[in-house]
């Protein structure tokens, strides 16, 4: 491969002809906004994230505005767009640098905030500030590891340290802004996980995966997630005017969400098992009061994959349970939920 200084040339050639320049958060240096975008892109695709960066915007203008705001408002705008503990890590960071008094202007400053890592630290460091951090993401592992050919899983400590050393190596220091966007859109642009653009791509004549014949085996990693099975079943349980709903507790997926009743097994179960465990948790349901709603929806999240049932009953007067609210059924919509929630009521009506 060419020397670092071809490399970033290139590569920031092509991002003057092919990148995108047109997203609401690029070629800003507002730190701020540099931040929510780069939060909301964690784990969300751009075509996504741009509605879900614009409307957070335009209600939290600023780090003042979102630190004053409660859990609640922040969870519901963020409804839809899954790790929840993003919204409430930003959140919690926008609190001390409201009470520091403004944002951080240092790579260590940024790198202290809660929920941000070397990555994002890096991203906004070198976007608002020109602070020379290479970005290192999943689309800077994919293209050098294809480039240099490097088959160090990029899960392994060492793995990291190398891609690290080189992003480093290879980074404009002049302009780390520019390279860092030019090498994440090259590898959401070109070099794609499937089926990448290898025919115009401009390193083809020095890549070695290409060369090899083995684009689509890098990056390496070196073990799977282990993927645990949960068995849900939802009970919206609701009377002429109110339904019940609780707040999902610390410690577990989707942690500050709101829900219908919850009960869980460690298998499929039928819709007897599911009316003898409400019965002995104390819910006064009886033979014919369930009403089927969902059975068996898959939801799947990194590294859970739930199977969800779900069974509607009215009664004529809402159970009073510590842990539940009853909550008017107008208002029902004001409460963020899992996506899968989300859906029941979709279904549900």
């Amino acid at each position: 491969m060419k020397g670092q200084h071809i490399f970033s040339e290139q590569l920031e050639d092509w991002y003057t002809r092919n990148g995108r320049t047109d997203l609401p958060w690029r070629g800003i240096t507002d730190p701020y906004r540099i931040w929510i975008s780069e939060i909301i892109l964690q784990q969300t695709r751009v075509e996504q994230g741009r509605d879900y960066y614009l409307r957070f915007i335009e209600r939290f203008p600023d780090v003042f505005t979102l630190a004053a705001a409660e859990e609640d408002e922040v969870l519901k705008l963020w409804q839809g767009l899954g790790y929840y503990s993003r919204a409430r890590n930003l959140h919690a960071a926008a609190k001390s640098i409201a009470e520091a008094g403004a944002f951080p202007t240092t790579y260590e400053g940024i790198r202290a905030l809660k929920g941000v890592g070397d990555y994002t630290a890096a991203a906004i460091g070198s976007f608002a500030y020109r602070l020379p951090y290479p970005v290192v993401d999943g689309n800077v592992y994919r293209v050098l590891s294809r480039i240099w050919g490097i088959g160090t899983p990029i899960d392994s400590t060492e793995g990291k340290k190398q891609f690290a050393a080189l992003a480093a190596e290879l980074l404009d220091r002049d302009q780390p802004d520019l390279y860092n966007s030019a090498i994440m859109d090259f590898g959401a642009l070109q070099c794609t996980p499937k089926s990448p653009d290898c025919l115009f791509c401009p390193f083809a004549g020095d890549c070695a995966a290409l060369v090899c014949g083995r684009v689509e085996d890098f990056p390496v990693k070196a073990k799977k997630t282990a993927v645990k099975d949960r068995f849900l079943v939802y009970l919206y349980l609701e009377d002429a005017d109110h339904l019940l709903l609780h707040r999902r507790p610390e410690g577990d997926i989707w942690q500050g969400l709101y829900e219908p009743y919850l009960l869980e097994f460690d298998h499929a179960p039928s819709e007897k098992e599911v009316l003898e465990k409400a019965q002995a948790n104390g819910l006064p349901l009886s033979t014919g009061l369930l009403q089927p709603v969902a059975r068996g929806l898959k939801h799947l999240l990194s590294h859970r994959r739930l199977m969800v049932d779900c069974y509607r009953a009215v009664l004529p007067q809402l159970p009073e349970l510590g842990e539940y609210m009853n909550v008017p059924k107008t208002a029902r919509n004001a409460y963020a939920v899992p996506r899968i929630v989300d859906t029941l009521y979709e279904l549900i009506g």
